[in-house]
């Protein structure tokens, strides 16, 4: 086994850096936000840091690179309040990947990679008509990572757009049947398959399959 310590983990190129520490953390989820700004033009960012905060009330964080790096879809939460969260499933990832290039204020990432911006009555951001799985969000707050210039944006849930049949008596979201991916580094994508499930855990209990 290699062992790296943070003098050495320092001295590297500044994209091996990049690719070692992004991937070290394992699979994450990776989504589509999209937001508008108010002129109304549609924006989309692929985003991998997306985190659940809380189940009541519904909150869920994602971390907001630097301004000067990512500077659009934050600028446009800021202005209207509300964002849209999208699953990515394999028949779109290529356009998804493609919303990560830095294209000038005021272009919409759905029309450059040929994705379809989709409303839905009161949600005045777009959501991705392509997704199986979609959220829409109202921000309640902003945390400044001050250690690197980033954001913790934390909204809370208002509309959810899902196909039902994935859905088990318990809540539990069968995301494997609707192929939603995940992610690994900057530009890496897997497709996820369930492994199993477990019973509610408690100390001195072996743990027991729910099915």
């Amino acid at each position: 086994m290699a062992s790296f310590d943070i003098l050495e983990i320092e001295s590297w190129e500044r994209f091996y850096r990049a690719n070692f520490i992004n991937s070290i953390t394992g699979f994450k989820s990776v989504n589509l936000i999209g937001t508008v700004d108010t002129a109304g033009r549609t924006n989309l960012g692929i985003f991998s840091s997306i985190v659940h905060i809380g189940s009541n009330p519904p909150l869920i964080g994602y971390i907001n690179r630097p301004i000067g790096a990512a500077p659009h879809t934050l600028a446009n939460i800021k202005a209207t309040g509300v964002y849209t969260i999208n699953h990515i499933h394999p028949s779109i990832v290529q356009q998804a990947h493609q919303t990560s290039a830095k294209y000038e204020v005021g272009i919409s990432e759905f029309k450059e990679v040929g994705l379809t911006p989709e409303f839905y009555e009161n949600i005045a951001a777009p959501f991705v008509k392509e997704s199986n799985i979609k959220y829409a969000l109202s921000l309640q707050e902003i945390i400044p990572i001050k250690l690197n210039n980033t954001f913790l944006v934390i909204g809370k849930v208002i509309s959810i757009h899902i196909e039902k049949d994935i859905i088990s008596e318990d809540g539990f979201l069968h995301l494997d049947k609707v192929n939603s991916i995940c992610s690994n580094g900057i530009d890496a994508y897997y497709t996820t398959e369930l492994i199993e499930r477990f019973k509610y855990a408690k100390p001195g209990i072996q743990p027991k399959k729910l099915y």
